[in-house]
C-alpha cells in the first residue's frame, strides 16, 4: 500500500464508524483518530462545568485546553489537560448534548485544526461527521457509512447497557433522530455525504463483515 493514506469515513451516530475505524486502523497498521471522541470531550466539560447551554463559554474552554488521544489495545483514551476522561465521555448526559456543542462555529474550527495537524503524516483512518467533507476532502478513500434507525437505536442500546446506564430503548432512539437533525442541519460543517464517497449501509451486519467489505473497497480504489 502506498505511504501517506488518509481514509475518511463519515456517518450518523450509531453506524458504527467507531468499530470499523478501529478494526481497519488494526489491520493496515494505522493511526486512529476519533474525532468525535474530541467533542465529547468538550461536551463533558462544558457539563462539568456547568456552561453547556453558553457557547461563548464553551468556545473559550476549547481554546484553552490541551487536548490528546491514546489509541491503545483498540480502545481510544481521552486526555484533556492530562486527566483521562475515557470512561466520563460516553456517558448519556454526554450524549444528549454533544450534537448541540459540535454545532458550535467556533469549537468545530479549533478541533478541525487539530485533527488536520494529525493527518499530516498520513496512514490514517479517521472518523466523524465531517472527515470526508471538511477535515480530510483530499482522503484517498472515503466511506460514508450508514445504517436504519433501529438498528443504529438497537446498537447504542446495547452500548449503554453495558454500560448500566438507566435508559429506555425509546430515549435512545429519540437521541439519534434529534442528533441526526442536528448534525444534518447544522451551517457549519453539516452531516453530508462527499460526492466521491462509498455508501455503505451495514444494516444486520457484524463488525467482521464491515471490515471484509472496506478492506475490499480500499483494495479496488487503490489498484485503480
Amino acid at each position: 500500500m502506498p505511504k501517506k493514506i488518509i481514509i475518511a469515513i463519515d456517518g450518523p451516530a450509531g453506524s458504527g464508524k467507531s468499530t470499523a475505524a478501529k478494526n481497519l486502523a488494526k489491520k493496515l497498521g494505522f493511526v486512529y483518530l476519533d474525532t468525535g471522541a474530541m467533542y465529547r470531550a468538550i461536551t463533558f466539560l462544558a457539563l462539568r462545568n456547568g456552561i453547556v447551554d453558553n457557547p461563548i463559554a464553551v468556545i473559550e474552554l476549547t481554546k484553552n485546553i490541551v487536548l490528546k488521544l491514546k489509541f491503545e489495545n483498540g480502545l481510544t483514551r481521552v486526555f484533556v489537560n492530562d486527566e483521562e476522561v475515557t470512561e466520563q465521555i460516553r456517558s448519556a448526559e454526554v450524549n444528549s448534548k454533544v450534537s448541540e456543542i459540535s454545532a458550535i462555529a467556533q469549537v468545530r474550527q479549533e478541533m478541525v485544526k487539530i485533527q488536520k495537524e494529525q493527518g499530516k503524516n498520513g496512514n490514517i483512518v479517521a472518523e466523524g461527521r465531517d472527515v470526508t467533507t471538511v477535515v480530510f476532502p483530499e482522503a484517498d478513500i472515503k466511506i460514508f457509512l450508514t445504517a436504519s434507525l433501529d438498528e443504529r437505536a438497537h446498537r447504542r442500546f446495547k452500548e449503554f447497557q453495558a454500560l448500566n446506564t438507566n435508559i429506555t430503548f425509546e430515549e435512545v432512539k429519540a437521541n439519534l433522530e434529534k442528533r441526526d437533525r442536528i448534525d444534518s442541519g447544522r451551517e457549519v460543517s453539516p452531516l453530508k455525504k462527499a460526492d466521491d464517497a462509498i455508501v455503505f449501509d451495514n444494516t444486520g451486519l457484524t463488525p467482521e463483515q464491515d471490515l471484509e467489505f472496506l478492506l475490499e473497497k480500499i483494495k479496488e480504489v487503490l489498484n485503480k
